[in-house]
């Protein structure tokens, strides 16, 4: 007889107990998961986070039904990175694969090179989860390889939208994807997206199932329906003044101060409607008590470039910045019958714990060497006041788009020290006190600031960090 590798035996005993646990007129006793991953979507875009112009009816019932995380954070300030980060449970500098795919920017130094896919060696929760006899669904935007490296590469059964691409060509059919035929002219891909996500939970309610339901939306294109639109125009019109200015600066950047984009409001609003529908079709089917929702963003909120849709005050800058604008996220978990419904957590996490966190929710071994970098949140959700993890650490040594620098940075405890790589240069923050990191301890607390720094160092070196190196030819250059 063959003998059967270790890997291969663990998943045959895992799809045997999913087998097991099938009672009670076939409704699987494993629960479902449902992961709604939203694009560029800021931490005070929801209405639950403190946004008055936004109307985020659904996301609010989401909050009020689970438990709501202050301090949760993307594991980079742009997208791709922290996609990875979620889908292996590894820091993006541990695998390489440090920025939005493809970006490359020089300026006073070169960036390294990256990987501009995810490894087909890493094995995904999507993999254990199928493993496990879960069915796998990945809908909207991938963003993690093209050829070769698409979503049925990484353990899901169906791929739905998602390509090598970062942001849709338009929001409305047709749609130029390869992965998504398209629909009447003029069909939002907010809404169609969620249509799949549909069909995908009534055809596999009677089995445990993994749906992955990652919209392009927030991102640009700045598109939304003309009928929501219209009303968030409306909305901006009728506001009082603002007390303070609409717009400040951030380095060499605008910055928007206010929330009055109708356009992007009405792709909030459209994003809210998605998750409303999916949790009426859990509910309808008889699921929603089995199934675990999550709800996340992939980094902070666009707010000083490309348009500049939302603003993330109190936190300071947004996207592409290792300021908290550009890394904290807005971050649900509904798990029925153990999240305490309208429960706030502030205790921080960060994308790398997903992996192992729904391992543990789904009663399956856990994999400490793959998810090497996460750390399960079920303690917090059984009502746990801490975890046992000293920091939480970021290394994008790249240029981004929106103007932010190459950095890296580190939160330990309510300290944040955030290093630039262009100089020696460190700062230091009170989270605690100073949310929106306006008053830099860092030369009057050297010793507390050294000691952050000493930290953040030894971890790029436990992880393979890859550094940036000084660029020769900048005096030469234009400023970026």
């Amino acid at each position: 007889m063959k003998r059967l590798s270790r890997r291969r035996f663990l998943a045959l005993a895992a799809a045997s107990l999913v087998a097991g646990r099938r009672v009670l007129g076939g409704t699987p006793r494993m629960p479902n998961f449902v992961f709604f991953l939203i694009d560029d979507m800021g931490w005070r875009d929801a209405a639950c986070y403190g946004s008055t112009f936004y109307e985020t009816p659904n996301i609010d019932r989401l909050a009020a039904s689970g438990m709501r995380f202050t301090d949760a954070y993307a594991a980079c300030p742009v997208c791709s990175p922290t996609r990875a980060s979620i889908l292996t449970g590894r820091y993006p500098a541990r695998l390489n694969l440090t920025n939005f795919i493809p970006g490359y920017r020089i300026g006073r130094v070169i960036p390294p090179k990256y990987l501009h896919h995810l490894p087909l060696e890493e094995v995904t929760v999507a993999e254990a989860l199928k493993e496990a006899g879960y069915a796998t669904c990945f809908i909207g935007k991938w963003h993690l390889g093209g050829k070769g490296y698409l979503p049925t590469r990484q353990g899901f059964d169906i791929n739905i939208g998602g390509d090598q691409r970062g942001h849709p060509p338009t929001y409305f059919s047709p749609y130029r994807n390869a992965f998504l035929p398209d629909g009447p002219r003029g069909e939002y891909l907010t809404d169609r997206l969620t249509d799949e996500a549909v069909k995908f939970i009534e055809a596999n309610r009677q089995k445990p199932f993994f749906l992955y339901l990652s919209h392009y939306a927030v991102h640009t294109p700045l598109q939304s329906k003309s009928d929501k639109t219209r009303k968030y125009q409306a909305k901006a019109t009728s506001l009082p003044a603002p007390k303070g200015p609409k717009w400040g600066r951030e380095g060499a950047r605008r910055v928007r101060l206010v929330q009055d984009h109708p356009v992007y409001a009405g792709m909030v609003e459209s994003t809210d409607d998605s998750v409303g529908r999916v949790l009426d079709t859990l509910e309808r089917l008889g699921l929603a008590d089995n199934t675990i929702v999550f709800f996340m963003s992939d980094n902070g909120g666009l707010s000083t470039s490309e348009g500049h849709p939302t603003s993330n005050v109190p936190l300071r800058a947004g996207k592409g910045w290792l300021y908290e604008g550009g890394i904290r996220e807005p971050m649900i978990i509904r798990w029925p019958g153990v999240t305490k419904p309208g429960s706030v957590c502030s205790v921080p996490v960060t994308s790398t714990d997903f992996y192992p966190t729904i391992l543990e929710m789904a009663g399956l071994p856990l994999r400490p060497k793959q998810h090497c970098d996460g750390v399960s949140l079920v303690p917090l959700l059984r009502g746990a006041t801490s975890l046992p993890r000293k920091a939480i650490f970021w290394h994008y040594p790249h240029y981004g788009n929106q103007g932010g620098f190459p950095g890296g940075a580190v939160r330990c405890g309510d300290w944040k020290l955030i290093e630039n790589y262009e100089d020696p240069h460190v700062e230091l923050y009170n989270l605690r006190d100073d949310i929106s990191e306006r008053n830099d301890l860092a030369p009057r607390m050297p010793e507390k600031a050294a000691g952050l720094k000493q930290l953040l160092a030894e971890w790029r070196k436990a992880v393979g960090a890859k550094m940036p190196r000084p660029n020769p030819n900048y005096s030469t250059r234009k400023n970026r």
